[in-house]
């Protein structure tokens, strides 16, 4: 799964303030950009530990867990991402010392939540194979789609005399879905498959 923007979250842990910053990336040339960007933001904090996953499959990882003790911050976060099935992220959490010390053991609390709090404000995209095309419709026969048609994906659409929207569904569904629109009443005859392609769907 992957998000499509940038999400921040801040909490307070024994009066350490960690603020968690969740970066849409798709290099390790992004990543090292995003990375410049908080430690300028945040220069005089103690620590800006991180956790990142690029690649389909997850290929690249890594961690960091700058200047914390071993295995106490970059890992744990890591671990959020990977038990979320999360791809293409960075998380930083930048952390300001409240002078409290936690142990290893409240540092892995406080950063696993710190990402896990951040991610649960996130809008998530899954990637699937799908059918993608155009249709040309009535705005009557719009208004019905809208309403009994929940398994198309509308990526675009022009008003003007005809709505001309952009669609996607899981290609199974497209195998139905010339029947179903007959089923309502609406025209087939404009409907034109485009192809067969990996596209993000938001997770419900």
């Amino acid at each position: 799964m992957r998000i499509k923007d940038t999400y921040e979250n801040t909490i307070v842990i024994q009066k350490s303030e960690f603020i968690t910053r969740l970066f849409r990336v798709n290099s390790i040339e992004e990543v090292e950009e995003k990375l410049a960007y908080v430690r300028k933001k945040h220069y005089d904090a103690r620590h800006n530990c991180y956790a990142y996953i690029l690649g389909d499959n997850q290929e690249i990882q890594k961690a960091s867990d700058d200047g914390e003790p071993s295995k106490t911050a970059g890992a744990p976060m890591l671990d959020v991402l990977k038990k979320n099935n999360m791809t293409n992220i960075l998380a930083i959490v930048t952390r300001y010392f409240g002078g409290i010390l936690l142990g290893a053991g409240g540092l892995v609390r406080a950063y696993s939540s710190s990402v896990s709090e951040c991610l649960k404000r996130a809008k998530l995209y899954d990637t699937k194979m799908q059918a993608k095309f155009t249709l040309t419709l009535s705005y009557p026969s719009y208004n019905t789609l809208l309403k009994v048609f929940p398994y198309i994906h509308i990526e675009d659409q022009a008003f003007m005399e005809d709505v001309i929207l952009t669609g996607s569904c899981n290609l199974d569904k497209y195998a139905s879905l010339k029947e179903d629109l007959y089923k309502y009443k609406i025209s087939t005859d404009t409907l034109t498959l485009l192809g067969e392609f990996q596209i993000e769907v938001p997770i419900e």
